[in-house]
């Protein structure tokens, strides 16, 4: 298991501070720039996680339509192209600009409630090199465990969340999703900037 220094780690960014939040309302995600078959694939690896999380997923969000964005391209600059982008993404073109020098392959950025829970994510994903090569299974699945909390950009660095079984199934390692788990039981709260909040969640983990 982890333990609450590595778990800190996992959500602690890269100007020191500390923030691990989940989401607060039923997940109601939309894939653009997919084919249907990759699509099933997607909303399946999401529903799987919520299963794990105990939390919902729904097709629509009384509010807001849809909550997760999730947009596939193989270049940056096509998301310039996608009608009203730029009305949920402040200052895209900038985005994608720096996106392109730094050749960076995914974004993602939260909108969140009043009490600090998720309330509406986006994610860009550029489909070139490496992911291009990624079976959906495997991209799907991340692309859902990254979505499903507040991670800091480098959790994952030295590690995948993702392990293969004794029979090549791609699966979540025991325990990321022991901590997905311990992060949305409701005896802890929705978001916390506390580091302390990581004592909690490893004490939860070995449950």
């Amino acid at each position: 298991m982890l333990d609450a220094k590595t778990v800190e780690a996992m959500f602690t960014r890269g100007d020191g501070s500390y923030m691990c939040a989940r989401w607060g309302r039923p997940i109601a995600p939309v894939v653009f720039g997919v084919e249907d078959e990759t699509l099933s694939v997607m909303k399946s690896a999401l529903q799987a996680l919520c299963h794990l999380a105990d939390h919902d997923m729904a097709e629509t969000d009384p509010e807001l339509g849809v909550n997760l964005l999730m947009f596939f391209c193989r270049e940056w600059d096509e998301l310039t192209a996608v009608p009203d982008l730029d009305k949920l993404v402040p200052g895209l073109p900038e985005l994608l600009a720096k996106l392109e020098e730094g050749d960076a392959s995914q974004y993602r950025a939260f909108r969140f409630e009043p009490d600090g829970a998720i309330r509406a994510g986006i994610v860009f994903l550029r489909m070139k090199g490496e992911a291009l090569d990624t079976p959906a299974d495997v991209l799907a699945l991340s692309q859902a465990v990254l979505s499903m909390l507040t991670w800091s950009e480098t959790a994952f660095d030295a590690a995948s969340p993702l392990a293969s079984a004794p029979d090549g199934t791609v699966v979540l390692k025991p325990e990321i999703a022991s901590l997905i788990r311990a992060a949305y039981d409701p005896v802890l709260p929705a978001a916390s900037d506390d580091p302390a909040t990581a004592l909690r969640l490893a004490a939860r983990m070995d449950h």
